[in-house]
């Protein structure tokens, strides 16, 4: 047997069946019509906001990273919980403003901007956090063809990166960001040319469940702002602190302990020189806000044995639960929760039994070797930790399958 990640705290049964979003799953299979099937469910998206929002000092604003998850319905209750978006894509632009967030709390990032992206962006009132010269003289001139005022925020790629975290977004050589050591010039240009100035992006990585990691790397993040301010000669209005926070989706993982995470925070914040007092400061999360509310659901097709292993077949796969998968960007195949959703509560079989999706590619594995109740055809398999980089992070349309349904409950 090979083991599973830890249920998220707040899944229950009744009458054996998986209750999710104050429902059970068959309710939401009959809602949809059919499975693969992913349920949101948004209480748990509400209680998440509201226990960051205790945890964190009350000059951090919580930006929610929308391609963690950008299902229009969600978003539209996020625009209502956060205090902004971050996005990457003229696309993600065009779905932020279309779930009501308004334009002055949307901060766009990414490396690969195009003119039109800029153009969008500058003309709607966004915040451009730029990633390189270049795109720097590029947003000037966009914006004084367009007479428009541009909102400009310089991404950082920092000296030190989040220890401990699953994706290293900084330190070191990076397609992310602007070197530390060159930033300070182009800040004064910005201010020079009349632009908004905006202030800093830095994001250290992702996936970090250990809460001295991320203290550290926001004592330092906040360092490296207001070193590279000074150096500038600028003040500074606005820091983007990143995000990395994680949440536990292989055995032995725990959960961040934000509490812990808040106070120091707020230390060091308060430490800050009397110059920083109307400086504003955000987290960008999406994962740590929307993933353990999300399950995925998918039918047993078929059950087979092999050379005395068991096989489950089920109507889903990694072109909806890439992830799930272990193929993106885990190196060791780990297997996330995952449980019998019509058979909850019953005890697990003695013989492993590895679940696998429909697609003719051996890596398609959503579970590998684990203890659950003997499979039939017609069972529903729930994974856990679907609400972020699921649906669309996940290649949907191989082998022609199409999307899975999804569902905000």
């Amino acid at each position: 047997m090979k083991p599973t990640g830890p249920i998220p705290a707040g899944y229950a049964a009744e009458g054996g069946e998986l209750i999710v979003a104050g429902r059970p799953v068959s309710h939401w299979i009959a809602e949809a019509g059919t499975t693969p099937l992913f349920v949101y469910d948004g209480s748990m998206i509400d209680a998440r906001v509201e226990g960051l929002r205790r945890a964190m000092p009350d000059r951090v604003s919580i930006h929610y990273a929308i391609k963690a998850n950008p299902f229009a319905p969600l978003l539209q209750r996020m625009a209502r919980l956060v205090d902004g978006f971050d996005i990457a894509s003229g696309g993600e632009l065009a779905m932020a403003m279309a779930a009501g967030m308004e334009p002055a709390r949307i901060s766009f990032a990414g490396p690969g901007k195009d003119d039109a992206e800029i153009e969008a962006a500058l003309a709607s009132g966004a915040t451009l956090n730029l990633e390189s010269a270049r795109e720097l003289d590029r947003a000037l001139a966009i914006a004084e063809r367009c007479g428009v005022t541009p909102r400009l925020a310089l991404r950082v790629n920092p000296d030190f990166d989040l220890k401990g975290s699953g994706m290293k977004m900084g330190g070191g050589a990076k397609p992310f960001g602007i070197d530390a050591a060159a930033v300070p010039p182009l800040v004064r240009r910005i201010v020079a040319s009349g632009g908004e100035w905006r202030g800093f992006h830095i994001f250290a990585g992702s996936q970090a469940l250990s809460s001295d990691a991320v203290i550290e790397t926001q004592g330092q993040t906040v360092a490296l702002a207001v070193r590279l301010a000074e150096d500038a000669g600028a003040a500074l209005p606005h820091c983007n602190l990143g995000g990395g926070f994680g949440i536990p989706y292989f055995p032995g993982d725990e959960p961040l302990d934000i509490v812990a995470v808040g106070a120091a925070l707020g230390e060091t914040l308060d430490r800050l020189p009397p110059a920083y007092a109307d400086t504003r400061f955000a987290i960008e999360l999406g994962r740590w806000l929307v993933g353990e509310a999300g399950v995925y659901l998918t039918r047993v097709l078929d059950v087979k044995e092999s050379h005395g292993e068991v096989f489950v077949v089920v109507d889903g796969g990694l072109h909806h639960q890439l992830a799930a998968s272990g193929n993106f960007g885990t190196v060791v195949k780990r297997n996330y929760p995952v449980a019998v959703a019509n058979r909850f509560d019953e005890a697990a079989w003695d013989q492993p039994q590895t679940i696998v999706g429909r697609l003719c590619t051996p890596i398609d594995r959503l579970s590998d070797k684990v203890a659950l109740p003997p499979l039939a055809e017609g069972d529903v398999v729930a994974i856990f930790c679907a609400g972020a980089y699921g649906a669309t992070a996940s290649p949907a349309m191989f082998l022609g399958h199409g999307p899975a349904r999804e569902i905000l409950g």
